[in-house]
């Protein structure tokens, strides 16, 4: 089954190292990228993405807000925080939203378990 991921990092660079990785493990799902929050909110309103990836330090809204907000807007959709700051305050607040925290750099096998989890979630909330 072919899924939508949206990538939000304000850098080109790092939503082209995520959208790697995914590729890696599913060549045939689409990715959608932005490069702040308000571009996200605009794109999952109109793409419908099954999954979010977003980056925790971003300038305007931070990805713990942008989280937050897209679980309001849909309980379903599953979203990643994922950041080089490992501080215990930043993941519980990254659960907390209802999203997945990882760690970067973004690996196959985290990024691999985020989907799996994810996807059995969206199902069972279905």
């Amino acid at each position: 089954m072919t899924r939508k991921v949206l990538i939000v990092d304000d850098s080109k660079l790092a939503r082209m190292a995520v959208a790697r990785v995914l590729k890696a493990l599913h060549p045939d799902w689409l990715t959608i990228d932005a490069g702040d929050a308000t571009q996200a909110l605009a794109l999952v309103g109109q793409e419908s993405p099954d999954f979010v990836l977003v980056d925790y330090n971003m300038p305007g809204k931070d990805g713990l807000t942008l989280a937050s907000e897209l679980r309001e807007r849909n309980p379903e959709i599953g979203v990643a925080v994922i950041s080089a700051n490992h501080q215990l305050e930043v993941i519980e607040r990254a659960r907390a939203t209802g999203a997945t925290f990882i760690r970067k750099p973004l690996t196959e096998p985290a990024l691999a378990e985020f989907l799996s989890t994810a996807s059995g979630r969206s199902k069972v909330a279905r």
